[in-house]
């Protein structure tokens, strides 16, 4: 499958609340469908969607919006199941600071299994083959339901009449803090739309770090580029600012004693606030993601094979004094984006496990004890080389030592950028051309 992105052309304030009405009945049938899951034991996918037709049945809301948009929530409501079920039989524990690991030794690991969660704010709304039509010229985009959205224009950086009608298979209104986005998604191979680099014969081992993005094991050290440390300024500026605006809530006190505290109603100040600091926040986001998809396209494009630290991000950011630094870094983005250019490329991404890889002498084998703080290896053999240097030269041997017999993805054929993608009808995931997937 392959994403297209467009960005929405100013819709009319008539157009926005239809969206967000649109919006806000997807969520409701994905918490009224897992409310019922969780009330009734025992029930299946297919009950579930006879659910979704008893609550079209009854809810005039409901049925205004297309029915293939009530199924696409559906269909996200038993993802979320079928992902806690395969958690609890491979006894998974995705909130164990040893991280999210298969284990069939032990009997039973402490810990949550990813239980579904009602939605508070959803922020999408996804279609089918219905509900829907492109213009004659591919750069409108009509909704046909009873929402009312109607047509809204399209910012088009790609021809959109290169593809086949038949080829959209879905559709997705997503809403952001600087505007209203639309995605297509077509039944078309990635691999299809380039043509694959030449080939170089090279391997290169990549280790990542805090003091450097990355060291590989040609001694090339890749800068960091802390794109929220140098706008957290700005950033804790803008969060005094909306919080300024904030009204506390509302105490009413009644004659008899009693007491009531509701919610109070913000005013248009703050929301001009709120809006104002999500969108610097997205904007580092873009800048981290857009420098994670350009180095890990240089690194395919100049590699055969590359080999990287298979990482648990989300054990490692439990730790308070470097959570921080490690969310800012981006590994996990940056992995993502070297497995779909391997895979759209046809190049060679192996993880391999990094046990030791700054410990173990990349030279005569030696294991050389040393802190964090220690900065440099130096071995007994007389070899003396970068700490993160070494280590990406021991994650290109066992690179090397394991793609053998393990093939493209050393840990399932399943690469990281596709796993918790919503499966489509015929199996497929979606690929993530998109830098908002």
């Amino acid at each position: 499958m392959f994403v297209l992105e467009f960005k929405v052309r100013t819709p009319k304030p008539q157009q926005c609340l239809a969206i967000d009405e649109a919006i806000r009945t997807a969520q409701f049938v994905r918490n009224k469908c897992l409310r019922y899951w969780m009330d009734n034991r025992g029930v299946g996918k297919y009950d579930i969607y006879k659910y979704n037709t008893q609550l079209r049945k009854k809810y005039q809301f409901v049925r205004d919006l297309n029915s293939h948009a009530t199924q696409c929530a559906v269909e996200r409501t038993w993802s979320s199941i079928s992902r806690f079920f395969d958690n609890c039989k491979k006894r998974r524990d995705p909130a164990s600071p040893t991280g999210a690991r298969e284990c069939s030794t032990r009997q039973n690991i402490p810990g949550k299994k990813g239980y579904p969660k009602f939605k508070k704010h959803s922020r999408s709304v996804e279609y089918k083959v219905s509900g829907w039509k492109l213009s004659q010229d591919r750069k409108r985009i009509t909704f046909t339901d009873k929402k009312g959205i109607g047509a809204l224009k399209l910012i088009v950086s790609r021809d959109l009449n290169y593809f086949q009608l038949e080829q959209f298979k879905r559709c997705r209104i997503i809403k952001r803090a600087d505007g209203y986005y639309v995605q297509f998604v077509l039944k078309l191979d990635p691999r299809n739309t380039v043509k694959p680099f030449s080939v170089t014969q090279k391997c290169l081992g990549i280790d990542v770090g805090l003091k450097e993005f990355y060291a590989d094991s040609n001694g090339h050290l890749e800068p960091i580029p802390q794109f929220y440390r140098k706008a957290e300024k700005q950033l804790n500026r803008a969060n005094r600012k909306k919080s300024k605006k904030y009204r506390k809530r509302v105490t009413r006190a009644f004659p008899n004693g009693g007491n009531l505290r509701g919610v109070a109603r913000q005013s248009s100040n703050y929301h001009k606030a709120r809006i104002q600091y999500a969108r610097k926040h997205l904007r580092v986001s873009r800048q981290r993601q857009e420098y994670c998809k350009r180095v890990a396209y240089c690194v395919i494009q100049s590699n055969d094979l590359v080999a990287y630290e298979d990482l648990n991000v989300k054990g490692m950011v439990r730790n308070r004094k470097l959570a921080k630094s490690i969310t800012d870094a981006g590994w996990s983005t940056f992995r993502q984006w070297l497995e779909y250019f391997g895979y759209k490329y046809g190049k060679a991404t192996v993880a391999v496990p990094a046990h030791h890889t700054s410990q173990i002498c990349s030279n005569c084998g030696a294991v050389v004890k040393k802190s964090l703080s220690t900065r440099t290896h130096v071995c007994e053999c007389g070899y003396s080389e970068d700490r993160d240097i070494n280590a990406a030269i021991n994650i290109l041997q066992r690179g090397l030592n394991t793609v053998g017999h393990t093939g493209i993805y050393a840990w399932g054929e399943t690469p990281s950028w596709a796993v918790g993608e919503n499966l489509l009808s015929n199996g497929d995931s979606v690929n993530q051309e998109s830098p908002s997937l």
